[in-house]
């Protein structure tokens, strides 16, 4: 057993050495640098389905290592939760598409009522329409 959890572990650790850290990773941090640490904004994730889980788990963590962050449910952004949005946040969509209506909705909804808000994406497909309306684009496809 310890051999098959060792394995499961450098497994897991060679995927993450295996990140591609570009000019979207440095980007990203530095936007959320800037927002969150100087300005005092947060960061606001959302996703639909598994991507809303990972983006759940996403600000979760942040908020766990001090950095202040939100799970907005795309749905209920469209019935009233949009007041979660201030001047100085940002927002990070996933979608594994980047064409998941709800999402795409949320992304109109929050530049209506914020428009220099920056909006990362992580998404399987960058040249999807989430992924082109993105400030930043962080890829997970091939």
């Amino acid at each position: 057993m310890k051999e098959r959890i060792e394995k499961i572990l450098n497994a897991e650790a060679a995927a993450i050495k295996n990140i591609p850290v570009n000019d979207a990773y440095a980007k990203t941090v530095e936007l959320i640098f800037e927002h969150i640490h100087k300005r005092k904004g947060k960061l606001i994730a959302s996703g639909m389905g598994k991507a809303g889980q990972i983006a759940f788990s996403i600000a979760t963590t942040f908020s766990s290592t001090g950095t202040p962050a939100v799970f907005l449910h795309p749905s209920d952004s469209q019935h009233g939760d949009l007041g979660v949005i201030q001047e100085e946040d940002i927002l990070l969509l996933i979608s594994n598409s980047g064409k998941t209506r709800e999402i795409l909705e949320l992304f109109k909804l929050s530049k209506n009522l914020n428009e220099k808000m920056p909006v990362v994406v992580i998404t399987g497909h960058a040249d999807s329409p989430l992924g082109e309306l993105a400030d930043i684009v962080i890829s997970t496809g091939d």
